[in-house]
C-alpha cells in the first residue's frame, strides 16, 4: 500500500516528504532516501489520473494525526481520522487507505462504507470490488455481492477464465453452500462456452453435496478443454467419494491420452495405494521416478511401497538416496533403514541406524528397537542400559522407556525383576495410568492378584473410559473362574467402550465358555481371531473347538499359531492340556 501523495508547489515539498515517510503502512519500515525519492516520483507520475487536491494544512494535519495514531497502536483513532478525510476528499488513495485500516482494525462497518465509497470514486478498480465482495460475503449478504462479482468478471477482459476460477476461492467459506451454488450458476450463464465456467459450476455443486450435478458440469468442462489436468483430477476426486474403481478408470484413461501428465499420474498412483493395488502403484511411481530421477516425492513413494511389499532391496536403495539428497525427515528414513536391516537379519547395521536417530518423534521407537535387538543378542544388560540412557536424554518419554525395560526383563523370563521395576516407579508416581496398567499385568504373572485388582480399580477411577482396564480386570477373574457376574459387568463395560477390540471379544468368548455356552463362546472367539491372529486367542479358540468335538479344526488352529509363536506359554499349555 502506498502513501497518499498530491501535486505540490516546490515550497511545500519538505512537508510532503515528511507526510510520505510517516504515512507508510504500519507493517513497513522507512525506506532509504533514494527509494523514497523513486516512490515519490512514481506517485507524481500517476497524479494526472487523480483528482486535483490541494494539500491544505488541515489535510496534512489529519494525515499526520492518523498515521502517528496508527503507529502508536491507536488504530480506532487512526480509522476515524482517515474515514473523515476520505469522506471530505473522496480521493481514491485516501479512501483505499481508510478501507484497509478499518479492515485491519476490525471495524467491519467502517470498512464496508469505505469499500463502497472506493468503488464510487474508482469504479474500475478490481481491488475495490474484491474488498467489497469479501466484506459482503463475510456479512452473508450474497445478493448484494452478486452484481459486484459479475463486474469483477467483466473487468478481467481477456482473462475471464482465470477470473471465474478465482470465484470459487472467494465463495469457499460461505456457509450456505446451496445459495453459493445458485449464485455461481447465475454468474456463469453468459460464459457457457468457457470451460472454466463449467469447472466452477462443478466445484460449487460438489461443495453443496450435489455430486450428480458436479459430474455433469465437469464432463462439459472436459469436453470444451480435453487436455486439462485439473479437470481430470477433480472429476476423479468426486468419483472417489462413491467408487475408487471409477476414479481409477478416469485417471487411467486420461493418462493413456496424455502420458506426461505428472500430477494425474501421481494421483493415480496414490489412489492405487488407497485401493491396496500396491504392485500397480509401485509401477506408476517408478514411471514418475524415471521421468524425474531426483523427485523426492516419487523416491519416497517407491521406497515406502517397496517396504510394504517386502521388497527390501529396492526400499533400502531408495531410502539411502533420500538421505544422500538431504530431503525429507532424515530420522524417519533412518528408522526405516534400521527396520530393513533388522528384517534382513543384520543386527549390527540395524543398531547403527537406530543409534543415528536424533531427538524427535522417531527417537523413542528407535531406542525401543535398539534395546530389543541388544536383548535378543543375549546382551540384556546392554539393552537395559540403552533404554536407561535414552530416558535420561529424553525425560518426557521416561515412563515409556521404563515400561520397555520391564518388557525386556519379562521376555527374558525375569518377571519378578520386571514387576519390581514398575512397582518402584509407581511408588513415586502412584496415579500414572500407564504404570498402573503395565504393573497390573506383571502382577498377574508373579501371582500378585491383589495388586492387579488394586491397580486396575484405581486406574478405572482415574480414567473411567479406559476400556482395557475393565477388560484386564474382568479377564483376570474369568481366567481364575472367580466372581463371574462381576467379570461379566466389567467385560460388557469394556465392550461398550471398544466394541470391535479383538482382546475384549476374546474375553467375552472366554467368559461364555466358563459359563458353559460353547456356541456363544465360539462366535466371539472366531470374531476375535479373525481380527487378530494372537496366540492366546488361538489357544482359547482351539479349546472351545475341541470341546465342541471339532478336533481337527482345533488342532489346525493350534498348529498354525504355534508355527508363528513357538514360545508362547498360553498356547503350549492349551495344546498340552488336550494333547499331552
Amino acid at each position: 500500500m502506498t502513501l497518499p501523495s498530491f501535486p505540490l508547489q516546490p515550497a511545500t515539498r519538505v512537508l510532503v516528504c515528511l507526510a510520505l515517510f510517516l504515512a507508510m503502512p504500519l507493517a513497513v519500515l522507512a525506506q532509504s532516501d533514494s527509494a523514497a525519492a523513486a516512490s515519490a516520483a512514481a506517485v507524481e507520475k500517476q497524479a494526472e489520473n487523480l483528482p486535483k487536491l490541494e494539500l491544505t494544512p488541515k489535510i496534512l494535519y489529519q494525515l499526520l494525526l492518523a498515521e502517528i495514531a496508527g503507529k502508536r497502536g491507536s488504530i480506532q483513532l487512526a480509522v476515524g481520522a482517515y474515514v473523515d478525510l476520505a469522506q471530505s476528499t473522496r480521493d481514491p488513495r485516501i479512501v483505499r487507505r481508510a478501507a484497509e485500516l478499518a479492515l485491519y482494525g476490525r471495524r467491519s462497518d467502517a470498512a464496508l462504507d469505505m469499500a463502497r465509497l472506493w468503488i464510487e470514486v474508482a469504479p474500475e478498480s478490481p481491488q475495490a470490488r474484491q474488498m467489497l465482495v469479501g466484506l459482503l460475503l463475510s456479512a452473508q449478504r450474497l445478493d448484494e455481492a452478486s452484481d459486484h462479482l459479475a463486474k469483477l468478471i467483466s473487468l478481467e477482459g481477456g482473462k475471464t477464465g482465470e477470473a471465474l476460477l478465482r470465484l470459487n476461492r472467494l465463495l469457499a467459506r460461505y456457509p450456505d453452500k446451496q445459495a453459493a451454488q445458485r449464485l455461481i450458476e447465475k454468474l456463469t450463464l453468459p460464459y457457457g462456452h468457457i470451460a472454466e465456467a463449467h469447472f466452477l459450476r462443478a466445484q460449487a455443486a460438489a461443495n453443496a453435496g450435489n455430486d450428480v450435478r458436479a459430474l455433469a458440469a465437469i464432463e462439459r468442462a472436459r469436453e470444451l478443454q480435453p487436455k486439462w489436468d485439473e479437470a481430470a483430477l477433480f472429476m476423479a476426486q468426486i468419483q472417489q467419494r462413491t467408487s475408487n474403481a471409477q476414479a481409477l478408470e478416469t485417471l487411467r484413461s486420461y493418462l493413456k491420452a496424455y502420458p506426461d501428465a505428472r500430477e494425474v499420474r501421481l494421483a493415480y498412483a496414490r489412489t492405487l495405494v488407497g485401493d491396496k493395488h500396491y504392485d500397480e502403484a509401485r509401477r506408476e511411481f517408478a514411471v514418475l521416478l524415471e521421468a524425474s530421477k531426483d523427485d523426492p516425492e516419487a523416491i519416497y513413494a517407491v521406497a515406502l511401497l517397496s517396504l510394504q511389499l517386502n521388497d527390501l532391496g529396492v526400499a533400502e536403495v531408495q531410502f539411502k538416496r533420500l538421505l544422500e539428497m538431504g530431503v525429507g525427515d532424515a530420522n524417519l528414513v533412518r528408522l526405516y533403514l534400521g527396520q530393513i536391516a533388522e528384517d534382513g537379519k543384520r543386527p549390527p547395521e540395524a543398531l547403527r541406524w537406530y543409534g543415528m536417530v536424533t531427538q524427535g518423534e522417531q527417537y523413542l521407537p528407535a531406542q525401543l528397537r535398539r534395546g530389543k535387538i541388544l536383548a535378543q543378542q543375549g546382551r540384556l544388560e546392554d539393552g537395559r542400559a540403552a533404554l536407561q540412557q535414552a530416558a535420561v536424554a529424553n525425560p518426557r518419554e521416561r515412563i515409556s522407556l521404563v515400561i520397555a525395560e520391564a518388557q525386556l526383563l519379562a521376555e527374558a523370563g525375569r518377571n519378578g525383576e520386571a514387576f519390581a521395576l514398575l512397582d518402584g516407579n509407581l511408588a513415586a508416581q502412584p496415579e500414572q495410568p500407564e504404570l498402573l496398567y503395565e504393573s497390573a499385568l506383571l502382577a498377574e504373572k508373579v501371582g500378585r492378584f491383589e495388586v492387579l485388582e488394586r491397580n486396575l480399580q484405581k486406574l478405572i477411577q482415574i480414567k473411567p473410559d479406559h476400556a482395557h482396564a475393565y477388560n484386564a480386570l474382568g479377564y483376570s477373574l474369568v481366567d481364575r473362574n472367580l466372581r463371574l457376574d462381576e467379570a461379566q459387568q466389567l467385560i460388557e463395560k469394556a465392550l461398550t467402550l471398544a466394541p470391535d477390540d479383538a482382546f475384549i471379544l476374546d474375553s467375552k468368548g472366554w467368559l461364555l465358555y466358563r459359563r458353559g455356552d460353547n456356541g456363544g463362546a465360539l462366535e466371539f472367539l472366531q470374531r476375535a481371531y479373525k481380527q487378530r491372529l494372537d496366540p492366546e486367542i488361538a489357544a482359547h479358540l482351539g479349546e472351545v473347538l475341541w470341546m465342541l468335538g471339532r478336533r481337527g479344526e482345533a488342532e489346525k488352529t493350534w498348529n498354525d499359531a504355534a508355527s508363528a509363536n513357538p514360545a508362547n506359554e498360553a498356547l503350549s499349555g492349551a495344546i498340552k492340556k488336550f494333547k499331552p
